[in-house]
């Protein structure tokens, strides 16, 4: 496999953007779908102070949002591009760009979000309410890195067609789940 280091250029960034994009969706829809059902978020998004902070999982958002991790996936790949290098190439990269979710993106968010350090200091929610989504979020950034980094390590046109298929299923789920939630809210 050539060193992500030795070629910055569009070709590599397009693949890079792929497997990005591709992980982030589908370890995104397969973490989320088995935390749905563990925890029960219909329930618990239903209850306690997690109703006035979470949609309801019925609603039209929630049934788009695993296509709309496109765009996340597309934010995450040009805001990791420039250091590939740090977590592609060392030997534990996948660890640190792990460490770099938990530390930036779940632990310290800049906002009040559920599970952060913001969070605990300046929501209403309980300690129970801010950890209840955290083995989602840990295990989800978790897969999504080894998956990147052990891409890099072993490619294959296997792993691509794979990816393709997951992500267009993830899609067409997602869409049809729009559609029929919308259906139902304007009694077609």
């Amino acid at each position: 496999m050539p060193d992500p280091r030795s070629n910055s250029s569009p070709a590599n960034f397009r693949v890079f953007l792929w497997r990005v994009i591709a992980l982030h969706m589908i370890t995104y829809f397969l973490v989320g779908l088995i935390a749905f059902n563990i925890f029960s978020y219909s329930t618990l998004y239903a209850s306690g102070h997690l109703k006035y902070f979470m949609k309801p999982v019925d609603s039209l958002w929630v049934a788009a949002g695993p296509a709309l991790q496109i765009l996340r996936g597309i934010l995450f790949a040009i805001i990791l591009w420039p250091f590939k290098t740090i977590f592609l190439s060392e030997k534990y990269g996948w660890l640190k760009l792990w460490l770099l979710f938990v530390g930036l993106a779940i632990l310290g968010t800049a906002g009040p979000s559920p599970g952060s350090m913001e969070g605990m200091i300046y929501t209403n929610l309980s300690f129970q309410e801010h950890i209840s989504g955290m083995p989602e979020v840990l295990l989800q950034t978790l897969l999504f890195s080894l998956s990147l980094f052990f891409w890099y390590k072993k490619p294959s046109k296997f792993l691509n067609i794979i990816s393709i298929i997951l992500v267009m299923l993830i899609l067409l789920m997602s869409v049809m789940g729009f559609y029929m939630r919308y259906a139902a809210q304007v009694g077609i």
